[in-house]
């Protein structure tokens, strides 16, 4: 009797150890919340890499499938039908909504006008999980704008870009040069956060693309930089690697014919990260104030 008895009271220690599947709901929960999910906008997951891959074979001349995909792929599920405010692929999208985009991005007259059709355009489905639009910030008639990707969590959070430590690194940086932050425009190539800071897809930054390049119109800067990889890979359209396409002077051509000289650099991010790159970000930054000072002459 005692011997069962013991083994009854062991068994239910050791039961005690292990959480309830309350606790375990509870902590995935949390670490949902932690990584920026805070809510759901379909009943199926969407395939972004299929999405990528079908735009970036509607990109290709012959519209052909990419020859390094040479290995037999598993039979797609059937997507669910996504929210009618929801974002859709590229290939889903269709050219009428890329176009719908520039024609309301090039109606806007001023930057205000510019904002709102951003607060109420639909067509992107990151507005749906991100808490704030990041429009952007600083002088509306800069000389000097910077693009960068997307916003992270605390720009998220506050609807301005680049804040917290990168953004006080890129103080830091314009600082090292005479350049004031609020003396320069700010912004990014897609205006809302993708869930877990994850990279927008190429439908993502398609459609944002008419405004940001509107963005610029307005703004009308004589020099134009073009923070990390993905802001230069889709405005300098070149699939170089940033380490190649930094400190070299490109151009921009805007929609109505603007052409601006444009640079690109490493984003404050990645320094944070790399802070053994930082010398050849202050290389692009003596790059950056000659071309400033030829412009003020």
């Amino acid at each position: 009797m005692r011997r069962g008895a013991k083994r009854t009271t062991t068994g239910s220690m050791r039961h005690s150890d292990h959480p309830s599947a309350l606790d375990q709901w509870s902590a995935l929960l949390d670490w949902y919340e932690r990584a920026g999910v805070c809510s759901f906008v379909a009943d199926e997951p969407r395939d972004r890499f299929a999405e990528t891959e079908r735009e970036a074979t509607r990109r290709r001349p012959d519209g052909s499938a990419a020859s390094a995909r040479t290995q037999p792929q598993p039979t797609a599920r059937p997507a669910a039908a996504a929210p009618p405010a929801m974002g859709l692929p590229m290939a889903e999208h269709g050219r009428s909504d890329i176009e719908d985009a520039r024609s309301k991005a090039a109606s806007a007259q001023t930057l205000a006008e510019l904002q709102a059709l951003l607060t109420a355009y639909t067509g992107c489905g990151l507005r749906q999980t991100a808490k704030n639009l990041v429009f952007g910030n600083g002088a509306e008639d800069a000389d000097l704008m910077l693009v960068g990707e997307a916003p992270g969590r605390d720009e998220d959070l506050s609807g301005e870009p680049f804040v917290g430590r990168s953004g006080r690194l890129l103080d830091r940086m314009l600082g090292s040069i005479g350049v004031a932050r609020d003396a320069v425009r700010v912004t990014n190539t897609v205006p809302w956060r993708p869930p877990g800071n994850r990279t927008p897809t190429p439908a993502e930054t398609e459609l944002c693309l008419p405004f940001t390049m509107r963005h610029i119109e307005l703004v009308r800067p004589r020099v134009l930089v073009c923070l990390g990889s993905p802001a230069s890979r889709v405005l300098l359209r070149s699939d170089e690697a940033i380490t190649r396409l930094r400190g070299r002077w490109l151009s921009v051509t805007t929609p109505n014919g603007l052409e601006i000289p444009a640079i690109a650099m490493l984003h404050p991010a990645f320094l944070l990260r790399q802070p053994g790159q930082k010398r050849w970000a202050w290389r692009d930054l003596l790059t950056l104030r000659e071309r400033l000072a030829e412009l003020a002459r």
